[in-house]
């Protein structure tokens, strides 16, 4: 059975593919957490598949219900500007998915926590 709910996570991209690596790990990690999801990666820019390539393959599919996850540290200009607009433009092109669109990952207070003891665990070395 296809699942109708899905998970974009949303990078910058680059141009070195090993810069998407903990990205490829956090999709691993959630697939484990909840198998019944589909879990995709999509990129701004650099890498594939974009944004828009993700959304109309899950839309595709048959999903019809999708979160879209920045996995940014902040809310910068790609996400107050760039990523509505790609969001608007997809629920023009799929009116049946419902496609909802998280603030960054590194607004999270979770997140800012996980961080604060990554580098305290440095400095105690």
């Amino acid at each position: 059975m296809k699942s109708r709910e899905a998970v974009v996570l949303f990078g910058h991209g680059a141009r070195d593919p090993e810069w998407a690596g903990p990205l490829r790990r956090t999709r691993e990690q959630l697939q484990r957490l909840a198998p019944q999801l589909k879990v995709e990666l999509a990129f701004l820019e650099f890498m594939s598949p974009t944004l828009d390539e993700a959304l109309d393959r899950l839309a595709g599919e048959g999903v019809r219900s999708i979160a879209v996850v920045p996995l940014f540290l902040a809310q910068g200009g790609h996400l107050k500007r760039d990523l509505p607009l790609l969001v608007e433009a997809a629920r023009q092109r799929h009116p049946a998915v419902d496609l909802a669109l998280a603030a960054a990952v590194g607004e999270d207070e979770g997140v800012i926590a996980a961080m604060a003891a990554c580098a305290l665990a440095c400095a105690r070395g």
